[in-house]
């Protein structure tokens, strides 16, 4: 899931999420479909945030993007400045929106936990919202398959709603979820120990543009590969 609280929780805890949460996903966004573009469009910590890698960034980078949903605000950037990206999104209905929107662009509907990833292939991996679906040993281990997907001195930016929740059943733009995520604190050293550094986060807080809506915290995570 990319974005959530707007979570209205309905179950409390309700057990680790399982591997078919890539199946779960898929319908989440197949059904959301543009409209998850629309209630996010106006993050401007999105934008800063892609305005902070496109500065890191030299003409011509491969970029990989988890989560790539409808291919804006990020395909669509990094692909304006450039850039070769790679898009990955266990929702069909997202992959062809995104093939639509950013034909610059390359989309492949794969479940990133299963895509594999060769060491030192990109330079750049955006991580906007994705994990939030999976448990904390999956969202641990893709972080270090990412870093070690990084080009030494790569970047990575990674948004999440910093959260101390662990398989929570909730309501997310009216589509059952089930969330898993870190505190702040908790997912910088997940990140750390991954083998990136965060080199500066911001947190801010962000209300979706939806008739269900509530302000949910976010938090942008600015890292590098040393």
């Amino acid at each position: 899931m990319r974005g959530s609280r707007d979570l209205v929780t309905t179950a409390g805890r309700a057990g680790l999420n399982g591997r078919d949460d890539g199946k779960r996903a898929a319908a989440v966004f197949d059904a959301l479909g543009s409209g998850y573009e629309k209630a996010f469009a106006h993050s401007e910590a999105h934008h800063r945030s892609l305005e902070w890698l496109l500065g890191r960034l030299t003409p011509g980078s491969r970029v990989l993007d988890v989560g790539s949903g409808t291919g804006r605000p990020t395909a669509a950037a990094l692909t304006g400045a450039g850039h070769e990206v790679l898009g990955v999104d266990v929702s069909p209905v997202m992959v062809e929106l995104a093939s639509r929107q950013v034909p610059e662009a390359t989309f492949r509907c794969s479940d990133v936990r299963e895509l594999p990833l060769d060491e030192d292939s990109f330079h750049a991996v955006c991580v906007y919202f994705s994990l939030l679906q999976m448990d904390r040993g999956e969202q641990a281990a893709l972080l270090g398959r990412l870093a070690r997907a990084l080009l030494p001195g790569g970047s990575l930016v990674l948004a999440t709603v910093p959260l101390d929740v662990e398989g929570v059943d909730a309501v997310f733009m009216g589509q059952p979820v089930r969330v898993t995520s870190f505190a702040g604190e908790d997912l910088v050293e997940v990140v750390a120990g991954a083998g990136l550094t965060v080199l500066a986060e911001e947190n801010v807080l962000f209300t979706p543009d939806h008739p269900e809506a509530v302000p949910e915290p976010h938090l942008f995570l600015y890292c590098g590969r040393e």
